[in-house]
C-alpha cells in the first residue's frame, strides 16, 4: 500500500512546549473514543507526565463535559491558553468557545479542519509531555488534516466487539499506514459487562474478534474496557478524573516505549 506524503507540519504556538502528540481515532462513531481519550490522558498523568487534550471532534465535542469544564480560556495578553482541569489536564475544545454546550457547530468540512489546526497553532500548551488528539470518527477530512498538519507520533485505535469490527478497524489501520504513522495499539471498548453481584461476564455485543485482528495486523491489544454504568455516569457528571485507570497502564507503558527511545 503506497504511502501518502505528509506535508510540512504546522508549528505549534511559539509559547507552547509539546513533546509528543498521540492521536486517538476510531473507524466509526459510538465506540466511546472520547471516554478512552479521557481515561488514557488520566492514566498518563497519574504516571507522572504532563498531559493535554486537543478536542478535534469539533461537531461533537465531549471532552469538556467529561472533565467538568464550562466555557472560556485563560488569556495572557491576547493569547488564549489551554484550560486546565482539576487534575492539571490542559484542554482545548470547541465547547469551551460556544455560548452554550448544546449549541451546534454548523460548519462545513474545510472550516472544521481549519479549527483543528488553529487549536494547535493559536493556543498555548505549557510544558506538555503528551498531547492527545481526540479525533472525530472515520477516515475523512479532519483525521487527514490532523495527520498532515500535526506532528503525530502514534495512533491509538478504539473499537468495539461488533461483527464489522475487522473491516472498520482495517480502514483506520490502513489510513495510518498510508500516512506512515505508527500505531500504538488497539483499545476495545464495551468488551463485556461484569455482573456486580456474581462477577460473571456477559458479552453484550457477542464474541470479540479483536485478538484475531491484532494478531493478523501485528498490533498490540492495549486494553479491553468493560461496559461500566459507573464510568458512564462519571463522564456525564464531569468527574472522569475520579475513574480507575489501572486498565490503561499497558497503553501508557507502550506509548512511552514508542516515543522515548
Amino acid at each position: 500500500m503506497p504511502e501518502m506524503n505528509r506535508p510540512l507540519q504546522k508549528k505549534a504556538h511559539e509559547k507552547s512546549t509539546i513533546d509528543h502528540v498521540i492521536a486517538v481515532m476510531s473507524g466509526k462513531g459510538g465506540v466511546g473514543k472520547s471516554m478512552v481519550t479521557s481515561l488514557a490522558a488520566m492514566a498518563t498523568a497519574r504516571s507522572g507526565w504532563n498531559v493535554g487534550i486537543l478536542d478535534g471532534d469539533i461537531t461533537g465535542p465531549s471532552i469538556p463535559r467529561a472533565f467538568g469544564l464550562d466555557k472560556g480560556f485563560p488569556m495572557a495578553g491576547k493569547v488564549p491558553h489551554a484550560r486546565e482541569s482539576n487534575a492539571g489536564i490542559q484542554i482545548v475544545s470547541a465547547n469551551l468557545i460556544l455560548g452554550h454546550e448544546e449549541d451546534p457547530v454548523l460548519w462545513k468540512g474545510p472550516m472544521v479542519g481549519q479549527a483543528v489546526t488553529q487549536f494547535w497553532t493559536d493556543f498555548v500548551y505549557s510544558n506538555v509531555d503528551y498531547l492527545f488528539v481526540d479525533m472525530p470518527p472515520g477516515t475523512g477530512d479532519v483525521p487527514l488534516t490532523v495527520f498532515q498538519s500535526l506532528p503525530v507520533e502514534g495512533v491509538i485505535i478504539v473499537t468495539s466487539p461488533q461483527d464489522l469490527v475487522s473491516m472498520i478497524v482495517g480502514k483506520a489501520i490502513n489510513m495510518c499506514q498510508m500516512m506512515g504513522i505508527p500505531i500504538v495499539g488497539l483499545v476495545e471498548n464495551m468488551s463485556y459487562f461484569q455482573a456486580p453481584d456474581t462477577g460473571k461476564k456477559y458479552k453484550i455485543f457477542g464474541d470479540s474478534h479483536i485478538e484475531e485482528v491484532c494478531a493478523d495486523k501485528g498490533l498490540d491489544l492495549l486494553a479491553q474496557v468493560p461496559i461500566n454504568p459507573d464510568l458512564a455516569r462519571l463522564m456525564d457528571q464531569g468527574r472522569i478524573e475520579e475513574a480507575d485507570t489501572d486498565l490503561f497502564k499497558p497503553l501508557v507503558d507502550k506509548m512511552i516505549k514508542m516515543t522515548r527511545k
